[in-house]
């Protein structure tokens, strides 16, 4: 009997209240490696960096579980498109014992085992609230996935930034150095002068305090340059005990040629926050959706099948321990639901909702002037700063002439020490806004790769519209 009822009234296939799993590839999910094989085999090269953040960073693989559990959202709201099956039971058994007293029939007694078991299943085969509601997720797993891109841009950006920053603490410290050198050579000069009789005391301690000075810049650009590299192992995520070099001489990373007008065009294009905010307005108007289709009415399908088991005797004068029994029952139907009157609640909310969606249109026109701005402030100050780097390059072989001629000047005796000591610092000087130039170049190639996604080109000469053909180029440092 129990097999005959299955077979006609269970009309739902077993296989459709199982819901398949979400497939969705999350987007940086790598497995996880350790870059400290990395670090003892080799230096870190700046095309490592990306790498290493990838696998290493913290924050990011924080970013990495969010995704996840995005993805695990999207598959609870899917589900909602199949069957629900429940199973109720009262009692496992229930066991029941009573005893009924009258002065004019014959008293009886129970005594009997029951198991009432019962599986309900519902299909909600029209659900206009479930449509909107399913894309709102699909949505925000789409920002999650963003939000994991744009973080990951981010912190390689960040990781650069700080590779520079420590190189160019390296050859500041270098920078310091050489200063130092040349302060020891001025003492020397100035006292020998002093023995022999043609040079003077103020000489002597002038260029004793000019050393001063520049041990002291030494120290300061020393401590600079320890304070960098543990910002730099902090984005690795390595221990501050870890030893390892990188490429400590300071070079320029690529080359720019693209107009301004096709790197703009190319950040709108691409930019993530500006999908991202895209996104944010479809899932307000689909959130505006799901509170109007709220008013309208709901179809599922529901089966409910169940049956009462029993062992024993009830209301009898002597107890049947065999005594056995049992039912079953199956109901199917087809069900409406319509909840078309809450005094204006979903109406609002939907006006609510609505209102939203419009500021995200404004968020979105507001972000892409900052885009706008952002990428020619960039591609501004990489001019500015391929213009310094040939300037200053020029101005340390003319400082270096002049303190070459101001030392055969002091030696003859026709110059002072305090002319040597201004040349060497305006050496000094300009070998230090060299470095400062070609960092600043870096960080804006760097910059305009990050908000243009574009490519830098590796060759100063790979365009065949460049114009860095003439003496004083770009291409020459």
């Amino acid at each position: 009997m129990f097999k005959t009822l299955i077979n006609c009234c269970l009309i739902i296939p077993f296989f459709l209240i199982i819901p398949n799993e979400s497939k969705a590839e999350i987007y940086g999910l790598k497995e996880e490696t350790s870059v400290k094989k990395l670090l003892k085999q080799r230096l870190i090269k700046f095309e490592d960096i990306p790498n290493i953040v990838s696998k290493s960073n913290l924050e990011l693989k924080s970013l990495e579980k969010l995704v996840q559990s995005s993805s695990f959202d999207l598959s609870s709201k899917l589900s909602q498109r199949y069957p629900k099956l429940n199973l109720n039971a009262n009692g496992l058994p229930q066991y029941l014992y009573s005893k009924s007293f009258n002065n004019k029939t014959t008293n009886t007694k129970t005594s009997q085992y029951q198991i009432n078991p019962s599986l309900n299943l519902r299909w909600d085969i029209i659900d206009p609230a479930r449509g909107p509601e399913i894309k709102s997720f699909k949505n925000r797993y789409e920002i999650a996935r963003n939000n994991y891109k744009i973080k990951k841009q981010d912190l390689i950006q960040e990781a650069k930034s700080r590779y520079h920053k420590y190189q160019k603490s390296i050859q500041e410290e270098k920078n310091a150095e050489i200063a130092v050198e040349l302060s020891n050579t001025s003492l020397k000069d100035a006292n020998a002068k002093l023995e022999v009789g043609i040079g003077t005391k103020f000489e002597v301690l002038e260029a004793n305090s000019q050393l001063e000075r520049d041990k002291q810049l030494l120290k300061e650009k020393t401590i600079t340059k320890e304070i960098n590299l543990i910002s730099l192992k902090e984005i690795f995520n390595i221990d501050l005990e870890e030893e390892f070099t990188i490429e400590k001489k300071q070079k320029l990373i690529g080359f720019w040629f693209y107009p301004l007008e096709k790197i703009v065009k190319s950040g709108l294009n691409n930019s993530y926050s500006l999908q991202n905010i895209t996104l944010q307005n479809s899932i307000k108007r689909n959130q505006a959706q799901k509170f109007k289709n709220a008013s309208l009415p709901i179809i599922y399908i529901s089966n409910s099948l169940s049956s009462s088991f029993s062992k024993g005797s009830t209301l009898t004068e002597q107890i049947d321990p065999d005594r056995s029994s049992s039912t079953y029952s199956n109901k199917i139907s087809l069900n409406l639901t319509w909840n078309f009157f809450n005094a204006g609640q979903n109406n609002n909310s939907f006006r609510a909702k609505q209102a939203e969606a419009e500021a995200e249109k404004l968020k979105f026109l507001n972000l892409q002037n900052v885009i706008k701005k952002n990428i020619s402030e960039a591609y501004l100050n990489l001019l500015k700063n391929k213009d310094k780097i040939i300037s200053t390059k020029k101005e340390i072989s003319a400082s270096k002439e002049a303190l070459r001629l101001a030392r055969l000047r002091y030696d003859v005796g026709i110059s002072t020490l305090k002319d040597v000591l201004m040349r060497q610092k305006e050496l000094t000087l300009s070998q230090s806004k060299n470095i400062n130039a070609i960092y600043n170049y870096n960080i804006n190639i760097d910059q305009l790769e990050r908000l243009t996604f574009l490519l830098k080109n590796k060759d100063c000469n790979s365009d065949i519209n460049t114009n860095e053909d003439f003496k004083d180029s770009i291409c020459d440092y």
